[in-house]
C-alpha cells in the first residue's frame, strides 16, 4: 500500500513518476496500459475506457456550458423585470433625476479634473525643485530647459537690436 501511495504521489518508491502521469495519460485517452501500473490490458478495453473518457469530457462540458447559460438567461430576466419596474419609477421622478444627474456629473467632473490639476502640479513644483536645487545629477529634461532659454535668450537680444536700429533710423529720417 505504501508503495502504491508513493507511485501515486510521485514518490522514490513508485518509480519517479511525475503527480498525476498515469491519470493525465488515461484522462487523454492515449494509455492503453492504464490501471494496472505495467500489466497489459486488451486493445478493446483501452478504446472502451478512451471512449468513456470522452463521454465523460462531454458531459461534464455540456452541465457546464448549460449552467452557464442557465445563469445568463436568469441575469437577462432579473435585468428585464428591474427595467419594467424601475421605468415608472424614472418617468415619474425624471424631472428631479435628470438635474440630479446633471449635477453629480458636474461634481466628479470637477473633483477629477481638481485631483488631476492638483497632482500635475505637485510633480511640476518637485520637478523644479530638483531643477533649482541641482546636486550632484540634474533632473531629466533639464538641459532641453537650458538650452529653450538660452535661445529665449539670444532672441530677445536680437529682437532687441533690431528694434534700437529701427528707433535710430527713425530718428534720423
Amino acid at each position: 500500500m505504501a508503495g502504491e501511495q508513493g507511485h501515486h504521489r510521485g514518490g522514490a518508491q513508485g518509480g519517479g513518476y511525475a503527480v498525476g502521469d498515469d491519470y493525465m495519460r488515461a484522462i487523454r485517452g492515449d494509455d492503453y496500459n492504464y490501471g494496472g501500473h505495467g500489466q497489459s490490458q486488451g486493445q478493446g478495453q483501452g478504446q472502451n475506457q478512451a471512449v468513456a473518457v470522452t463521454l465523460g469530457k462531454g458531459v461534464a462540458a455540456a452541465a457546464a456550458a448549460g449552467s452557464m447559460l442557465f445563469l445568463s438567461g436568469l441575469a437577462l430576466t432579473g435585468t428585464v423585470v428591474a427595467l419594467v419596474i424601475a421605468t415608472p419609477v424614472m418617468v415619474i421622478f425624471s424631472p428631479v433625476l435628470v438635474p440630479a444627474a446633471i449635477a453629480v456629473a458636474l461634481l466628479t467632473t470637477g473633483f477629477v479634473s481638481s485631483g488631476a490639476l492638483g497632482a500635475a502640479a505637485m510633480g511640476v513644483l518637485a520637478w523644479m525643485y530638483r531643477y533649482l536645487s541641482r546636486g550632484s545629477s540634474s533632473p531629466p529634461g533639464s538641459d532641453k530647459v537650458d538650452h529653450a532659454g538660452a535661445k529665449i535668450d539670444s532672441k530677445a537680444h536680437e529682437v532687441k537690436n533690431w528694434a534700437q536700429q529701427r528707433m535710430e533710423q527713425a530718428r534720423t529720417q
